[in-house]
């Protein structure tokens, strides 16, 4: 459609010029891209936790249960760690309201049943709707993500130190090697981001070392909840080895060339500790109580953004 010349008080429109009501919708479109971003990943989490919890989720929680009501307090904290830490690190960095735990919870949430690093997606489009809150969030979030690798592949290189001398015995020799082979590429990984760190990171060296020790110790604190729920999940077995057995899980899911993490783990753990079936009914009660977790939360997000849009929408 051409323009045409118009009159007004104060001359004429040229008619070469584009009409700016046709721009209107592309710069809609452009303002609340993060918020259809944000929605499309949440709708993706609501699909995938469905999915999970419906193949393997309810056989696991139908199976032997936990007496120890100390088992769900540990099991909470356990929870609330990872974005509680994100939490403490965005709080300073922005100055994050309360409200954020929200989306950080669905970060935690997308990164664990829909792809890796999509919950970083999910709170870099949720930050980004909010200019006022922080005009330039890729930077902050790239960084805190890469210090959190940086951080487990620390761990993960800590335990290979203290772990291949005591348990290598234990290990096939494709194992082993797939272990060492791992070992390997996680130290190059690391010392690449660490060489590079003027290019790679955005925030101050003083920022970015505060940020590294909240995940040193978020890690450090998964760890030991972990173990202890377990504990309190099977109390005949002492507590020392499922602290243990959680420092050989955290090291098995991060090394990348190491084939059927979960089979590696349960076989070690099996090895160690005995009782096959009820440490196998265990550990799947833990999994399928997490995303029964994730559902409740996903629902309860839900049930809040809608009353809060019927509210505005009445008004």
């Amino acid at each position: 459609m051409t323009a045409k010349a118009t009159s007004v008080p104060g001359g004429v429109i040229d008619a070469d010029l584009p009409d700016i009501a046709a721009l209107q919708p592309t710069e809609t479109i452009r303002r609340r891209w993060p918020s259809i971003l944000g929605g499309l990943l949440s709708l993706a989490m609501v699909v995938m936790l469905g999915r999970e919890l419906l193949d393997a989720g309810l056989a696991g929680l139908s199976r032997a249960t936990p007496d120890s009501p100390w088992f769900y307090l540990v099991f909470f904290l356990l929870y609330m760690t990872a974005p509680t830490g994100d939490f403490i690190i965005f709080r300073r960095l922005w100055a994050i309201p309360w409200a954020g735990f929200v989306a950080l919870h669905k970060k935690r949430i997308a990164n664990d049943v829909v792809l890796g690093y999509s919950g970083e997606a999910y709170f870099y489009a949720w930050a980004r709707a909010r200019a006022k809150l922080v005009a330039a969030p890729f930077g902050a979030v790239k960084d805190v993500s890469l210090l959190s690798a940086i951080a487990g592949n620390t761990a993960t290189m800590l335990l290979c130190a203290l772990a291949l001398p005591v348990g290598y015995q234990l290990m096939s020799p494709a194992v082993l090697n797939a272990v060492a082979g791992s070992a390997g590429i996680t130290l190059a990984i690391s010392l690449a981001l660490i060489l590079f760190s003027a290019r790679v990171f955005s925030l101050p060296r003083r920022e970015l070392w505060w940020i590294f020790s909240i995940h040193c110790a978020r890690i450090a604190v998964s760890s030991i909840l972990l173990g202890m729920a377990w504990h309190f999940a099977m109390p005949d077995v002492p507590l020392w080895m499922w602290l243990f057995l959680s420092a050989a899980r955290l090291l098995v899911s991060r090394l990348p060339l190491v084939p059927n993490k979960d089979l590696l783990f349960a076989s070690f753990a099996i090895l160690l500790i005995g009782q096959d079936q009820a440490l196998s009914e265990m550990i799947a009660f833990v999994s399928a109580l997490t995303l029964a977790v994730h559902v409740l939360l996903m629902i309860v997000f839900a049930s809040a953004a809608g009353f809060k849009g019927l509210k505005l929408w009445r008004a």
